[in-house]
């Protein structure tokens, strides 16, 4: 099925609701950070689990809405269906990767932002080693 500017909004389609749904995950899980001093990994633990129901209830409500979209038949069909092609199975393969990738990449960027503010902000013992009297 060639790619056309129907097949291009469903992409644009599934890029807003991907990055809704990460959004959805990051945010709970610097919340719980702050407000319960939890640790990353326990954040963004707590955080897939309390908002896989919402993320999968949207990816749902949307791949249900594109399914007649991409089964039609009739006149006008062959327009529409590569939009509902691009829908259903660009939600089924985001929805994996959302559910799996979010939380690596969430500890992984939070690995590197403590090495560079370690790398910065050095310890109290260096601090000592390097003042002069």
């Amino acid at each position: 099925m060639a790619l056309d500017i129907m097949g291009i909004i469903g992409i644009v389609l599934l890029i807003g609701i991907v990055k809704k749904n990460a959004i959805m995950m990051i945010d709970f899980a610097l919340n719980a950070e702050r407000q319960e001093n939890l640790s990353p990994l326990e954040a963004i633990h707590q955080a897939a689990l309390l908002r896989f129901r919402p993320i999968l209830m949207t990816t749902l409500a949307a791949l249900f809405g594109a399914l007649p979209l991409m089964m039609s038949t009739g006149t006008g069909a062959e327009l529409r269906r590569p939009l509902g092609v691009a829908i259903v199975f660009g939600l089924l393969l985001s929805q994996l990767l959302t559910l799996f990738t979010t939380p690596v990449m969430y500890l992984f960027m939070d690995k590197i932002s403590r090495r560079v503010r370690d790398f910065f902000q050095p310890s109290s013992d260096e601090e000592k080693i390097t003042e002069r009297p």
